[in-house]
Order: structure tokens, then C-alpha cells, then sequence
């Protein structure tokens, strides 16, 4: 999606990566050899075991640095599928967060500017960012989406913010199971 993304988001979604890198660093040996990172993760792993204090701090961002440059949802998957771990859930919470507070933020400037315009702000303005949601998660209903989002703008009413959010995170939730099973 080529959304916006705040440099507190991208500092969130930094840490998120580095928590995996925590937890990928404590990988046994027998686990290591089913991790689905490349040679070059594995070696940054075994890099990090033996280390203490601020040289295993550095030596952990990183390996996020390196996760980073792949595919992550693989590594997130086996992480939870061995240890358990809840990294995944929040980084699927994280990504519906996201995606809610992109298109209220969306909608705030397009209502703004129908203010300014003096024109009426309707539930079907003109957005990229929606048609995006809709083509990657085409379960979404778009005029309930819109709807929501609208009455959202218009009244501030926190039941149309969590039932937004609501149905965010629904969407990233079935588009990860329709992808585990293909």
C-alpha cells in the first residue's frame, strides 16, 4: 500500500521486528535448522548467542536490520508455531491500527476541505486508500467501510472508531488465513 506512514509508525514497526529478532535469537540449535530465514539470518544468529549486555543489544538490532530486508510473515509464523509467542497477534492488531487510522485520516482532510469548499461531505468521496483496502481485502463490504468511516468524521463517536477498527482487524485476519492456506 503506499500509504502514508508516520516516522512513529515506522519506529513502531522497527521495534516490533526487533522483538522478533529477541526471540529469534534464542533459538536452540534444533530449532535453527527448521527457521526459515537464509544462511545469512543464521549466522547472525549464532553471532548473537555468547553475548552480554550492550554488545548482544547491538548485535540484535541487527539481526532486525537483517530480518528486516526479507519476508517476515513466515519467520512471525514460526516463531508462534515453536515458542507460543504472541508477536504475530500484535503485529496483525498493529497493521488494523494502521490501516484505521490512515483512512480516518483520509477522510478528516477530505472533510476539511469540503468545509473550506463549502460544499456537503458524502460517504462516497474520491479515495485511493480505500480502493487499495478493497483490492487487497475484497471481504471488506466498501459501502459499509465508507459509512463507517463517515459517520465517524462527522460525530467522533468512539463506537464507529472501534467498529472501524473492528473491522480492520477482521480484514487482516481473514486475508492471513486465506494466504496460510493457499
Amino acid at each position: 500500500m503506499s500509504d502514508f506512514i508516520s516516522r512513529s509508525e515506522v519506529k513502531r514497526i522497527y521495534k516490533q521486528v526487533e522483538e522478533l529478532a529477541r526471540e529469534v535469537a534464542d533459538l536452540s540449535d534444533k530449532e535453527l535448522k527448521s527457521f526459515p530465514g537464509g544462511p545469512v539470518i543464521h549466522e547472525e544468529i549464532l553471532a548473537t548467542r555468547g553475548l552480554k549486555g550492550g554488545s548482544r543489544k547491538r548485535q540484535i538490532k541487527y539481526l532486525a536490520k537483517v530480518l528486516r530486508q526479507g519476508p517476515l510473515e513466515e519467520m512471525y509464523l514460526f516463531v508462534t508455531n515453536r515458542k507460543g509467542s504472541n508477536l504475530h497477534a500484535k503485529k496483525q492488531f498493529h497493521e488494523a491500527e494502521r490501516l484505521r487510522d490512515t483512512l480516518i485520516n483520509e477522510a478528516m482532510e477530505v472533510y476539511q476541505e469540503c468545509l473550506m469548499e463549502q460544499i456537503p461531505f458524502e460517504p462516497d468521496w474520491e479515495s485511493d486508500f480505500i480502493r487499495e483496502i478493497i483490492s487487497e481485502h475484497p471481504n471488506i463490504n466498501e459501502k459499509e467501510l465508507r459509512q463507517v468511516v463517515y459517520q465517524y468524521v462527522k460525530t467522533h463517536y468512539k463506537f464507529h472508531y472501534r467498529e472501524l477498527f473492528r473491522m480492520m482487524k477482521a480484514a487482516v485476519e481473514l486475508k492471513e488465513r486465506i494466504e496460510k492456506n493457499s
